[in-house]
C-alpha cells in the first residue's frame, strides 16, 4: 500500500546500549553509524503501508564490514535488516523488530566486467539501470528491468527475485544471477556459485535469490549480461475491451510468438496515463497492448509482420500504431513505467496488487477485478505484464476518507484469492514480505510451509535475518489452501518456526 499510513508497530523504540553503538563506530567509522531519532525516521518504511524504526543504521562499504556487523548482531541477539533502494511494495525492508539496519547504498560499484563471457561482478547497492548504462558502451545490458529500475538496487532485486516487462523473453532475476558473496548467520563470507558455468553441488544461488533477506546479506553478485539487440520494433495495439486484448495475447502465444515484452494497460489506467503523459492513446480504447519485438533485422522483420497481422485480425482491434522513432518508443515505455506516478493524479494513495494467473484465464480475472472494485466502491487501474500473466491492479483511495482502509484491504484480499482460484499465485515479482504472509496458506499446505521453515533455519537458525518476513506468523488464522485448482479446503492454525 502507498506510504502515508503508519502501523501500530511504528514509533520510537529504545535505542541500543552506548557500548554497542561505540563498537559499531569502531567497525565502520563514526560517520557510518546513525542512531539519532531524526536520522532513523528515514529508514522506517519502504513503499508498503507499515512502518517501524530500526534502533541503529549502519552504512558499510565492504563485505568485511557487513560480516563484522552481523557477528556483533548475533552476539547481542539483534535483528539484522538489509536495505537498498527501499522501493519494495511488500514491506520487505521494514525492521519490525528494530535492531540493526544495514544500508547498502555505499556499496554501489561495478567491480568487474567480463565482456567475452557476458558477466559482471557488482555490489548490492548498485542501481539496476546504472548497470545497463555502465555496460552499454560495450554493447551489453542487464535484462531484468522492473518499473523501479531507476531507483531499485541489484541487491533488492535479488532479494525479491524482481521481474519486469522484458522478463517475458529473458527470465526473472534468478535467471541472471550466477554467483553471490553472502554473509551468513555466523558472520562469515560464503561464495556460492560464481563466474564458472555449471558448478556442481546444490544450487544455493537459486535458493538465495528470492529469499528476501532471510538467508543472509548479499554483498556481491556475479550477474549475466546480454548483447544489446541490433533492432527493436515497438507496437501499440488498442482494443475495444480487455477481453479482446486478452484474445490477441492468446492468439500471439498460439502462433508461437514470444515478444521481448508484452504489456497490457486497461481503460482507467489509459485515462490516467494520457492525462499525465499525453501519449495519444486512441479514444474509446478499453485496453491497449504495448509490444516489443527485438533481435536481428531479418528475424525482427518477420516476427513484427506476424505480430502486426495477428493484432489487427483479432476481434475488437482498433488498429495498430508503430513507434517510428527511438524518441517515440522511449515515450511509450516511459509512460508505462510511470504508471504509479500517473496514479498520483487520480488519488493520493494506492494499494498495488501483484498476482499471477495463467494466460488462458487473464480475461476472466481482469473482469473479476472490476467487479470487485464495484462491490467495494473503490477505483482500480490495472497494468499487467500480460505475457507471463503477472497483473497489477492498483486500488486508488484517499486514506483520509473514513472507513476506507477496511474496504481497500478486503478488496485486495479478494483480488489475491481470485488469482489463486484461477490457478495462479499470490505474487509475481514483488515478494511476500510482510504483506503476503497471510496468503501463503492459500497456495501451500502446512507441510509445505514447515519444510520451507526448515530450509530457512539451515541459513538463519537464530531468526535474526529480516525477521517476520515470508512465512506466516505463528498461530496464523485458518486460510484456504488450493488443493486442486479452484477447490478450497480449510486448515487449522499451525505454527511455522
Amino acid at each position: 500500500m502507498a506510504s502515508g499510513h503508519a502501523s501500530a508497530e511504528g514509533g520510537a523504540r529504545a535505542g541500543l546500549p552506548a557500548r554497542i553503538v561505540r563498537e559499531l563506530r569502531e567497525i565502520l567509522g563514526p560517520d557510518a553509524v546513525l542512531d539519532r531519532y531524526e536520522d532513523l525516521l528515514v529508514y522506517e518504511y519502504d513503499a508498503y503501508m507499515d512502518r517501524s524504526l530500526p534502533q541503529v543504521v549502519v552504512r558499510p562499504t565492504s563485505g568485511e564490514q557487513v560480516a563484522a556487523v552481523v557477528r556483533l548482531a548475533v552476539r547481542e541477539r539483534l535483528a539484522v535488516t538489509a536495505r537498498g533502494g527501499a522501493s519494495g511494495l511488500s514491506g520487505g525492508v521494514i525492521p519490525i523488530e528494530g535492531g540493526i539496519m544495514i544500508d547498502l547504498n555505499r556499496m554501489h560499484r561495478v567491480l568487474q566486467v567480463d565482456v567475452e563471457n557476458g558477466l559482471a561482478l557488482v555490489e548490492p547497492g548498485l542501481i539496476n539501470l546504472d548497470l545497463s548504462t555502465a555496460v552499454a558502451p560495450l554493447g551489453l545490458y542487464y535484462a531484468p528491468d522492473p518499473s523501479s529500475q531507476k531507483t531499485s538496487t541489484i541487491g533488492g532485486n535479488i532479494a525479491e527475485n524482481a521481474g519486469g516487462p522484458h522478463c517475458l523473453s529473458h527470465g526473472m532475476t534468478t535467471n541472471h544471477v550466477v554467483g553471490l558473496e553472502l554473509v551468513t548467520r555466523d558472520g562469515l563470507l560464503c561464495t556460492p556459485g560464481g563466474p564458472a558455468p555449471d558448478a556442481p553441488g546444490y544450487d544455493l544461488v537459486g535458493l538465495a535469490v528470492g529469499s528476501e533477506g532471510t538467508f543472509g546479506v548479499v554483498t556481491r553478485a556475479w550477474v549475466r549480461l546480454l548483447t544489446l539487440p541490433p533492432e527493436t520494433v515497438t507496437f501499440l495495439a488498442p482494443y475495444e475491451s480487455i477481453e479482446a486484448a486478452g484474445e490477441a495475447v492468446s492468439a500471439l502465444v498460439a502462433n508461437g510468438v514470444t515478444p521481448a515484452a508484452l504489456e497490457l494497460i486497461d481503460e482507467p489506467a489509459i485515462r490516467a496515463l494520457e492525462e499525465a503523459f499525453q501519449i495519444g492513446y486512441p479514444p474509446g480504447a478499453g485496453a491497449v497492448l504495448l509490444i516489443d519485438v527485438d533481435g536481428l533485422h531479418e528475424a525482427v522483420e518477420e516476427q513484427a509482420a506476424l505480430v502486426g497481422r495477428i493484432c489487427q485480425e483479432t476481434r475488437g482491434s482498433l488498429g495498430l500504431q508503430y513507434a517510428a522513432t527511438e524518441a517515440e518508443r522511449a515515450k511509450l515505455w516511459a509512460a508505462r513505467k510511470g504508471a504509479l506516478a500517473a496514479c498520483g493524479r487520480v488519488a493520493p494513495n494506492y494499494y498495488l496488487c501483484d498476482g499471477t494467473v495463467p494466460r488462458s484465464r487473464l480475461a476472466d480475472v481482469l473482469g473479476t477485478v472490476h467487479r470487485i472494485a464495484d462491490r467495494y466502491g473503490v477505483r482500480v487501474l490495472t497494468v499487467a505484464h500480460i505475457g507471463d500473466g503477472n497483473i497489477h491492479p492498483m486500488i486508488m483511495f484517499d486514506i483520509a476518507e473514513p472507513g476506507i482502509l477496511p474496504r481497500v484491504e478486503a478488496a485486495h484480499d479478494e483480488l489475491v484469492e481470485a488469482c489463486v482460484d484461477a490457478g495462479g499465485t499470490i505474487t509475481g515479482e514483488h515478494g511476500v514480505g510482510l504483506e503476503k504472509r497471510k496468503y501463503m496458506p492459500l497456495i501451500f499446505t502446512p507441510d509445505d510451509l514447515e519444510r520451507m521453515a526448515l530450509v530457512r533455519a539451515a541459513f538463519n537458525s537464530t531468526g535474526l535475518f529480516n525477521p517476520g518476513k515470508v512465512l506466516p506468523e505463528p498461530g496464523a488464522l485458518p486460510q484456504r489452501v488450493a488443493i486442486p485448482i479452484g477447490v478450497s479446503a480449510a486448515v487449522g492454525p499451525e505454527t511455522w518456526v
